[in-house]
């Protein structure tokens, strides 16, 4: 049976409303409705449209029902900017997530979800040196944010999304955690972007009162205390003189001048006229487009040793594509790009290997 479902879900991830698809196949918006709602069943010729119009193979349509991320279940980051097209086609994305999480999960041993739920907590700083103090990291800088998030458990995926307006998003399923972060933005945001979800996560993982605008601020104050912690921070940069001084110290904890600034403003050790006036500098010298003396972009140790295991195996891209009838590129934009990476796969000394079923 034709899923209308499926149709929905890949309709938004191309961005499109009824009325807007329906143009481009032809049909009338009501027909598109009924589709989606199962009403009619459409003709093969009908499906051969939708299917390239689409761009999702003719398979993909008459799968089962697709696990869907709430928008009331998912945290954004942004919210203000961003257009409904856009948060449907994320979360369209993150179904499409949920597919090939449970596909590598019947194959390999990922890593058990290890977080504690901190809701209790009243204070994000205080819950931020609470993660840090239970996953043993002292008051050291985190040199890879997505290899940690993984170690703990969470399916850390990218958003190939293409636009500066979604930052990142997070959610639960099934007591697993999904972090997903966009590949559009630099590297040392998508740092701060990840310590961000992981707030949400661990503080407003049952919702409650502490929603919208409050949660974002909690999560903004987790954020900067978990990859900046205070004696780190105060020992390193007792004094500020300049803005240049910033720019050389920030690479050491991994974020943008923007957020070591934000960070000495509430430390205390930037003061509110030198805070105004280095935000008035960096947006005079476009540091929001530019961030100099940028990071290395991180990369997702479980995605290249899976896939990487898979290669060895003679099972390339296409192949996992093809089981879950998806589109090639859906699947490389979700991990990283590293579908097709033929290097050896990464063993950390000491710690739990990632295994094969």
């Amino acid at each position: 049976m034709f899923n209308g479902q499926r149709l929905s879900l890949a309709r938004k991830r191309r961005r499109l409303t009824s009325r807007g698809f329906a143009q481009l196949i032809g049909m009338s918006p009501v027909t598109v409705t009924r589709l989606e709602k199962e009403n009619n069943e459409p003709e093969s010729e009908t499906v051969d449209i939708i299917a390239r119009t689409l761009g999702f193979p003719r398979e993909f349509f008459f799968g089962d029902d697709i696990d869907e991320v709430s928008k009331d279940a998912a945290s954004f980051r942004s919210l203000t900017t961003m257009t409904a097209k856009e948060r449907d086609a994320a979360l369209a994305s993150g179904s499409v997530a949920y597919l090939i999480s449970d596909y590598i999960s019947e194959r390999f041993n990922l890593p058990e979800p290890n977080l504690v739920d901190l809701s209790h907590e009243r204070d994000p700083a205080t819950a931020a040196r609470t993660i840090r103090e239970v996953w043993s990291l002292g008051e050291q800088p985190i040199s890879s944010m997505i290899k940690l998030m993984e170690s703990k458990g969470v399916r850390v995926f990218s958003l190939a999304e293409n636009t500066k307006n979604v930052d990142a998003f997070s959610c639960w399923r099934d007591d697993v955690p999904y972090i997903f972060l966009n590949t559009f933005k630099s590297a040392d945001r998508s740092r701060l972007d990840a310590a961000h979800e992981l707030a949400h996560l661990v503080l407003h993982r049952h919702g409650g009162p502490r929603q919208g605008r409050e949660a974002e601020v909690e999560a903004n104050s987790f954020a900067s205390t978990f990859l900046m912690p205070t004696a780190d921070i105060k020992s390193r940069i007792p004094f500020v003189s300049r803005l240049d001084d910033l720019v050389a110290a920030k690479r050491r904890w991994g974020v943008s001048t923007a957020a070591l600034a934000y960070r000495l403003h509430k430390l205390g050790i930037l003061s509110d006229w030198q805070y105004r006036m280095f935000c008035i500098q960096m947006n005079e010298r476009g540091y929001r487009n530019n961030e100099p003396n940028g990071v290395p972009r991180e990369e997702s140790v479980v995605w290249k040793t899976v896939f990487t295991t898979l290669w060895s195996e003679k099972i390339p891209k296409s192949k996992i594509a093809s089981d879950l009838n998806l589109p090639p590129e859906e699947l490389e934009n979700l991990v990283f790009g590293l579908t097709g990476d033929p290097a050896p796969p990464i063993r950390a000394t000491g710690r739990p290997e990632l295994k094969k079923v």
